[in-house]
């Protein structure tokens, strides 16, 4: 029988990491081993994770690798290990029992698939769907979210470009053909450039109805909204440079990109304007929003600078000054 990796990558999430394993305690299909890598974790994961699941492989990056790199980390030694399957799972997640079995089974049904994701529930809200993957929009320079916020019983059975790379299980090939995850993202975008770069080779992308997951939302951005829009502007960018065409390129900017960064860079200059003189009269919100042109605009220029990773310490100390790095 087949072997699956499942891989979860940890960072200051305890809590969520050991109720994440503890679903995987009742998975019918018994040929899997797991892998936990902490990402430099300033509380006690470590201790309670080989405290409370001594079976787990747990792996302790001596600094914060992102989720791409750090998800690499675990899938290098999954490929070790002889892993035929690699299921990338996110901490912050819940998973049926047979929730293995229906990613083998949809292999089998669709042998063009090389990567699959779950279906995604809202896990305090499980009526709703998370969201099942996306749809390139090329004359919006984005995707299209499939299945977010839908109800429970929708489910889109065509090929997607990307599924969520909170639960994404794909086929060892698909990583000996095309590689691991863009370490340069580092956060954001990593997911659906992985795909992109799956069905440039050939391979499709399905989500599978019967893999069900219950996902609590992006744990990592909590309370730090700042950063995401520093990384979806910068990794948006990196990931139209890697998969689009040269003309593909020229339209989006034209039609799409110089207006949109543009509008950035006018409304972070009138926000610092306002703070500047009216900083008494600036709500919180407001002051938030002008964070998140801060961090937009810096997304921007770091890409142009080609300085990738992790968020740079200066713009860290901006949008977050009572805490350290």
């Amino acid at each position: 029988m087949k072997t699956v990796a499942i891989i979860i990558l940890n960072w200051n999430g305890k809590k969520d990491t050991l109720e994440c394993l503890a679903s995987l305690a009742s998975l019918t299909y018994p040929h899997f081993f797991t892998i936990v890598v902490d990402n430099h974790s300033s509380d006690d994961s470590c201790e309670e994770i080989a405290k409370k699941f001594p079976k787990v492989m747990l792996i302790q990056n001596q600094e914060n690798l992102g989720f791409a790199e750090g998800n690499n980390v675990g899938i290098r030694l999954a490929l070790e290990k002889k892993a035929d399957f690699l299921f990338l799972l996110n901490n912050d997640t819940i998973v049926s029992p047979s929730i293995l079995e229906a990613f083998l089974e949809a292999v089998q049904k669709k042998p063009q698939g090389g990567i699959f994701g779950g279906k995604l529930y809202q896990y305090h809200n499980p009526s709703f769907l998370d969201h099942l993957g996306g749809i390139w929009d090329p004359k919006q320079g984005n995707f299209r979210c499939i299945g977010g916020n839908e109800k429970a019983s929708y489910f889109y059975d065509e090929p997607l470009d990307y599924v969520c790379g909170c639960a994404l299980f794909c086929k060892k090939e698909v990583i000996e053909k095309i590689g691991m995850l863009d370490p340069r993202f580092f956060l954001l975008w990593e997911e659906s450039d992985f795909c992109f770069q799956a069905r440039h080779e050939g391979w499709k992308v399905f989500s599978v109805e019967k893999a069900q997951v219950w996902h609590k939302g992006s744990a990592s951005f909590s309370g730090g909204k700042p950063h995401m829009h520093y990384f979806w502007w910068r990794n948006r960018l990196l990931w139209i440079e890697k998969n689009l065409s040269t003309k593909e390129r020229i339209f989006l900017y034209i039609r799409v990109l110089f207006p949109q960064i543009l509008q950035v860079y006018r409304r972070y200059g009138k926000k610092v304007l306002m703070q500047k003189f009216f900083a008494a009269k600036q709500t919180e919100r407001k002051r938030k929003e002008l964070l998140h042109y801060v961090a937009g605009r810096q997304g921007i220029e770091d890409y142009w600078k080609r300085r990738f990773g992790p968020l740079p310490a200066s713009l860290w100390e901006k949008i977050s000054p009572s805490k350290k790095n």
